[in-house]
């Protein structure tokens, strides 16, 4: 994910709107406590993602892909008066940690945790969505973002998070694992989508924004 200098971060990351203490607690359990904790949102994304949704102003966020739940916290903080996030997450173990940062959190009220299978679970949810962020197992990728399409609002957005891979997704395709394979299909499928505008960003690891057309 070292896409810019570290010094470059760092100015970045001084030059944007501090992170809630709140934030900075469940950010320092993560990297203390949870494998794999570069998978955390961060500062600068988690700044960038906060943004997006006040500019968005989201009746109804969908994220798909919790880990510790601190970029539903980031996405909430633009949620209108009485909006409401969903986010949804296979892995367990973390529940309790996500649902507990939640409960600090003054979005307690607006943001609804569930442990599943997103691909059975997004099915059965009865909203239209304004803003979806998309950022879980590679592989399904495709998958997600066709099971959410219909339920995107015109003019809503759907972010994908990861598609830069790391930069691997430059790299020789000789050398791409299963991973990147997915990540490069899934960048080409909303290439190619007619039905939305999009930008690919080179922020943190990649988001690619999505605009559904009306």
């Amino acid at each position: 994910m070292d896409f810019i200098d570290e010094k470059l971060l760092t100015y970045a990351e001084v030059h944007s709107d501090e992170e809630s203490p709140l934030l900075k607690e469940l950010s320092r359990e993560t990297y203390a406590k949870v494998l794999h904790s570069r998978m955390l949102s961060g500062h600068l994304q988690g700044r960038f993602l906060s943004m997006l949704s006040y500019m968005v102003k989201p009746n109804t966020i969908l994220e798909i892909g919790t880990y510790t739940g601190y970029s539903a916290l980031c996405l909430a903080e633009g949620l209108n008066t009485n909006g409401k996030l969903i986010t949804i997450d296979i892995n367990d173990e973390l529940s309790e940690m996500v649902q507990r940062f939640i409960n600090k959190s003054k979005f307690q009220n607006q943001i609804e945790a569930i442990c599943g299978d997103a691909l059975k679970t997004i099915p059965e949810l009865n909203l239209k969505f304004d803003l979806v962020f998309i950022d879980a197992d590679k592989q399904n990728y495709c998958n997600y973002y066709d099971l959410v399409f219909e339920k995107v609002n015109p003019e809503g957005y759907i972010i994908a998070d990861n598609v830069l891979w790391s930069g691997h997704i430059i790299e020789d395709e000789k050398e791409w694992d299963d991973d990147t394979k997915h990540i490069h299909a899934f960048n080409e499928k909303v290439k190619n989508d007619t039905r939305v505008s999009k930008v690919l960003l080179p922020v943190r690891d990649g988001l690619l924004v999505i605009r559904k057309i009306e």
